[in-house]
């Protein structure tokens, strides 16, 4: 893979979308609150999106489990928010069994803290 950000301007607008949100409702709110704002801040923007977008796990052409994508932007970046006060490698894990599972190229992890938005980009490399 070549040194090229993937989707630059589009995770710059998400980015932006999360501080917002975190500005507006400030720190302490539970997570769904976090989700329903950043949603209404998506459709605000017109950025499309789908929400809670469910992924089957598969074994042989058979389901063996399932996931629920918090947000899936313009049908290529996983949006997945927390509110956790740093960084947790568990996070990170589920959201690259996410990319692998799906074949999205990258997803941006959001996390709302006392100290204000923090994010990590993961790629699939897969």
């Amino acid at each position: 893979m070549s040194g090229k950000v993937i989707y630059p301007e589009l995770s710059y607008k998400i980015i932006g979308i999360a501080f917002t949100v975190f500005n507006t409702i400030g720190y302490g709110m539970g997570e769904r609150y976090y989700q329903r704002a950043f949603a209404k801040a998506l459709e605000e923007t017109r950025i499309p999106f789908k929400r809670e977008q469910l992924v089957q796990l598969r074994y042989q052409d058979k389901p063996i489990g399932r996931y629920f994508l918090d947000f899936v932007v313009e049908d290529k970046l996983v949006i997945e928010l927390k509110v956790r006060p740093r960084f947790g490698y568990t996070h990170i894990k589920q959201v690259m069994s996410y990319l692998k599972t799906t074949d999205y190229k990258l997803a941006i992890i959001i996390y709302f803290t006392r100290e204000g938005v923090k994010y990590r980009r993961i790629i699939n490399l897969a």
